[in-house]
């Protein structure tokens, strides 16, 4: 009985792969769309000082409360160097050695001696939005999909160039190929 449930499976996958299906629909391309996107995400960048970093406590106050925001979430570690009150004056300086921790591995793209590149918002499909489809001939398709930001804890290092929206769209190319079917082949 096995026997025969895998011929039959065999052959299904068999005739499926000998025709010639072009056919694309909306779900289609959103699936093909979606699974470019997971091997190949759409993230923004951010750039993060590490190592000895001093902060004054009146101008720098905004840039501080960033990093021990990290801290609180367990992103980063920051030990106290130096601290020095000016004499006669309200301002201090602090001086913090900054380092990531593991945790912060899943977002770091680029880490040199003091600063690492970091992903500061990333972008998912937006599930709400239906995909719009414009299908130019039987092996080329154009696909527009909405991507909505999704923020994580070093958002707080992003300087928001689009504020007027939380999402943006991206329109990719899909070529067929008879041989592997409908896939993305640029942007």
């Amino acid at each position: 009985m096995k026997r025969i449930a895998s011929l039959c499976l065999l052959f299904i996958v068999f005739m499926t792969a000998c025709s010639n299906n072009a056919v694309l629909d909306q779900s289609a391309a959103t699936a093909i769309v979606t699974a470019y996107l997971k091997l190949n995400p759409v993230y923004e960048t951010g750039r993060l000082e590490l190592g000895e970093i001093k902060f004054k406590s009146k101008n720098d106050k905004a840039e501080l409360a960033r990093y021990k925001e990290l801290q609180d979430k367990g992103f980063v570690e920051m030990e106290l160097q130096d601290q020095k009150k000016k004499f006669l004056s309200k301002d201090s300086s602090y001086v913090y050695l900054i380092s990531l921790t593991d945790k912060s591995k899943p977002f770091v793209l680029k880490q040199e001696q003091n600063r690492a590149t970091i992903k500061v918002i990333e972008y998912a499909p937006d599930e709400d939005r239906a995909v719009s489809l414009d299908k130019s001939s039987n092996k080329t398709a154009k696909v527009t999909v909405m991507l909505k930001k999704v923020k994580n804890a070093f958002t707080v290092f992003y300087k928001d160039k689009n504020t007027g929206s939380n999402f943006i769209t991206k329109t990719y190319k899909l070529k067929y190929k008879k041989e592997s079917g409908w896939a993305v082949t640029g942007e």
